[in-house]
């Protein structure tokens, strides 16, 4: 066989081998997911900045908080530096990190705000000791990163939840879904079954299902698509939020999800919170968020739930991500529960 026709027979060998998602790839779990030690009284909770600044005096409320719960608080000896957007340049945001995952007495460690900067030190953390002493790391948005990595490299659960900046300078004012929402943090860290209920939505898909719980920011998580912290979403539920996008952009993240294999193989998709910005006069999108959605995911056939609580709203409710749950999504509620 000459070159020509060899290079033709073996393109043509190769064009008709069946394609491989980037999630395939990622879809068996060599080992169990771990479960940290759960809290007990005088237990420390460490907090940092791994993300956007924050003041030092931004925190108070939230250590208050902590404390009337029964914890002991550690705050990372670099919170209130700042690089610009930052809570500090990547070497003092890395050190805060990596002193309280090394820290055997720290028994979880909330983050103090999101934004953005927990990519930038990922890579570079050590995880050694963590993983030999796994303890709950707590946040959402940007924390995103942390959450998908510790499932997907190193098989730890992990709180997605509310963080410092989150917390009411005055608890007696604020409105009962933010104190329910904060309060289902210190339930997640001691250790309490969670069960969540969500008010029907017309467009909701029903279905019941089981798997573990997995997700967070939409944003953050297509950005991490195909790198070693991109997600396994196989068998699993999984949960999406996302704020200040465009509908748009929305939908080309939701393609970026279904074309990497995420949405294919869900036992049950979640959908909490979208602030959607409006879009700018002559350069509407036409489609809405559920419309987005279902268009991606009908066609397999799971339950799918809209406007769960969790994301970038008051009642934005702790999840804990790598942990088996039941999702029973019905004609007249939706139920999550922990089991």
């Amino acid at each position: 066989m000459n070159r020509k026709n060899f290079l033709r027979s073996t393109l043509g060998t190769l064009a008709a081998l069946p394609v491989k998602s980037l999630s395939d790839g990622f879809s068996e779990e060599p080992r169990s997911i771990v479960t940290p030690p759960y809290l007990q009284s005088n237990d420390i909770i460490g907090i940092c900045a791994p993300g956007g600044y924050v003041d030092l005096i931004d925190l108070e409320t939230a250590i208050q908080r902590l404390k009337e719960w029964g914890f002991s608080v550690k705050i990372g000896s670099r919170i209130g530096r700042r690089d610009f957007s930052m809570g500090g340049t990547d070497e003092e945001r890395l050190s805060d990190f990596q002193e309280l995952l090394n820290d055997r007495s720290v028994k979880a460690i909330l983050c103090a705000r999101g934004g953005y900067g927990s990519v930038r030190i990922i890579d570079r953390l050590d995880f050694t000791r963590f993983e030999k002493y796994p303890k709950w790391i707590i946040g959402f948005s940007d924390i995103t990163v942390f959450h998908s990595h510790l499932h997907q490299h190193l098989k730890v659960a992990s709180i997605h939840a509310k963080m410092c900046n989150s917390f009411p300078s005055d608890w007696a004012m604020a409105e009962p879904l933010q104190r329910t929402s904060i309060e289902s943090i210190r339930d997640c860290l001691t250790g309490k079954k969670m069960i969540y209920e969500s008010p029907y939505h017309s467009q909701q898909l029903s279905g019941k299902c089981s798997g573990l719980l997995v997700g967070g920011n939409l944003k953050t998580i297509e950005s991490l698509s195909a790198s070693v912290s991109d997600i396994s979403t196989k068998g699993k539920i999984l949960f999406l939020e996302d704020t200040g996008e465009y509908l748009y952009s929305i939908d080309r993240m939701f393609w970026n999800v279904l074309r990497s294999g995420k949405l294919q193989n869900l036992a049950g998709l979640i959908i909490g919170g979208f602030k959607i910005k409006q879009d700018e006069p002559g350069e509407e999108f036409g489609r809405s968020l559920q419309e987005i959605i279902l268009e991606k995911a009908r066609q397999f056939g799971y339950p799918v739930a809209f406007d769960f609580p969790v994301g970038h709203q008051k009642h934005n409710m702790a999840l804990k991500c790598g942990i088996m749950h039941q999702l029973d999504v019905s004609s007249s509620s939706v139920t999550l529960t922990e089991i």
